[in-house]
């Protein structure tokens, strides 16, 4: 039965990944409203949330290459953390570095994402 329900020792790892996803949609699509906004748009949040959905384009190489290397960085880094730490503190650390590093994540592809549309 151990391999039926998975190897791993915490039952709740899929919220954690869930959780990190649904941060990274939520910062991205705060970041994409910021642009807009700024960039004097009627509508901020209907364009944004189109833009979001609109992601036809896919990253160059060299971006998504990088971008990979963050989001697995970010999450070796939690990993690290939460076996470091136990108790409460792991709960506090695991979530304040997957935070960081979700934010980091989502700023640098909207970052190269930004550059690359005001290139083309």
């Amino acid at each position: 039965m151990y391999l039926a329900r998975g190897s791993s020792d915490d039952p709740y790892v899929w919220l954690w990944v869930l959780g990190a996803l649904a941060l990274y949609a939520l910062i991205s699509y705060g970041l994409q409203y910021r642009a807009r906004a700024r960039r004097g748009s009627a509508h901020p949040a209907h364009d944004a949330l189109h833009d979001l959905k609109d992601r036809e384009e896919p990253q160059p190489p060299g971006n998504r290459i990088v971008s990979r290397v963050i989001m697995l960085g970010g999450a070796g880094l939690t990993g690290l953390v939460a076996y470091l730490t136990s108790g409460a503190v792991r709960v506090l650390t695991v979530g304040l570095t997957a935070v960081v590093a979700v934010t980091v994540w989502a700023y640098y592809d909207h970052r190269t994402e930004t550059r690359a549309a005001a290139g083309s």
